[in-house]
């Protein structure tokens, strides 16, 4: 550190190699573009869901209905040239459903594996809180471990595995609330929110010109990404320099969590260790090579808004989660550059 307080790059930790970081930024422009030309007007909800997948974690996306939240997975995962499943979570779906099970084979006289969805790439869990507690449980271990036990024996999933899940607002009719220890294996939540005028405008005649169907306006075979230049991209997000100062910034942003009565439930430490991948992650796509505390307090909200819960003073007062983050973090002094 400088004598006026300023960050330097440390000495031993290397950055990307400049020519890997162009091509991973090419690689990145390439998939903002293919998404962001047929999701059009959510160009930050696009980068968010980006970030998620650069960090090697699992992504919840919440909004209301209609507003292309299972779209935006799908045009991810025409993206991606590897394997994508998708579940339809409803209240009558069982955790065998989600993991699989082990059968008996009378023709052969043997138990036979039967795999479930969760053994792919990309899973989609559709309105996944429309399932009760004891479903969505069976998502626990697999997002948390990336391996499904059956029957004693753990059978690890293909790399790299990623949930991206939606959900419907608690307050929708037929939905449940998912458990903490579940959101918190999220490394990310996402709200996803109407366009702007002029955007719906492009999306209804996107749709609405030379399609007969809806779903037609979004089909494209030509994937931009294999599972190897995933992992890649992960191992060069990992590889991004992040100083000592910017680590405690994120720590302290975190802390300050926990010591509000503004809320009842404070973050957990594995909101530091996500806020620092997704702060990577962050400025590789601005092109950097090094992260800023401001990489750090852009991605506070979507790491850490489901990881806490407001006070009922703070509801009563009509304040929502987001809100009350902002002034919290609004008084953690960040480290000057």
């Amino acid at each position: 550190m400088t004598e006026n307080n300023e960050i330097e790059t440390p000495a031993d930790s290397a950055p990307p190699e400049s020519e890997e970081l162009v091509q991973t930024q090419s690689i990145i422009a390439k998939l903002r573009e293919r998404i962001n030309s047929e999701l059009i007007g959510q160009e930050d909800v696009v980068d968010q869901i980006l970030i998620a997948l650069l960090s090697n974690g699992h992504v919840l996306v919440e909004g209301v209905p209609g507003l292309g939240k299972t779209l935006l997975v799908r045009l991810m995962a025409n993206c991606f040239d590897g394997e994508f499943k998708r579940i339809q979570f409803t209240p009558d779906l069982m955790p065998a459903d989600i993991t699989g099970h082990v059968l008996f084979d009378m023709n052969e006289s043997k138990f036979r594996l039967r795999k479930g969805p969760v053994f792919t790439n990309i899973l989609l869990a559709d309105e996944i809180n429309r399932a009760p507690a004891k479903t969505q449980a069976a998502l626990l271990e697999v997002m948390q471990e990336r391996q499904v036990t059956l029957e004693g024996t753990a059978k690890e999933l293909p790399r790299p595995f990623m949930v991206m899940a939606t959900q419907n607002p608690i307050e929708q009719e037929g939905t449940y609330p998912l458990p903490e220890a579940q959101l918190d294996r999220f490394l990310m939540k996402v709200l996803i929110d109407y366009p702007t005028h002029e955007d719906e405008i492009r999306l209804t005649k996107l749709v609405t010109t030379g399609f007969v169907d809806d779903q037609d306006a979004f089909k494209d075979d030509s994937p931009i990404l294999s599972p190897e230049q995933v992992f890649r991209l992960q191992k060069t997000v990992a590889d991004i320099v992040v100083d000592d100062q910017v680590t405690d910034y994120a720590v302290r942003l975190v802390r300050a969590t926990r010591d509000t009565t503004a809320l009842t439930r404070g973050a957990g430490t594995r909101a530091c260790i996500g806020l620092i991948r997704c702060a990577r992650a962050h400025a590789l796509l601005r092109g950097s090579d090094f992260v800023l505390p401001d990489d750090v307090k852009q991605m506070t909200l979507p790491v850490l808004r489901h990881r806490v819960a407001l006070s009922a003073e703070m509801e009563i007062d009509g304040f929502n989660v987001d809100q009350v983050l902002a002034k919290i973090f609004n008084g953690v002094d960040a480290p000057r550059l």
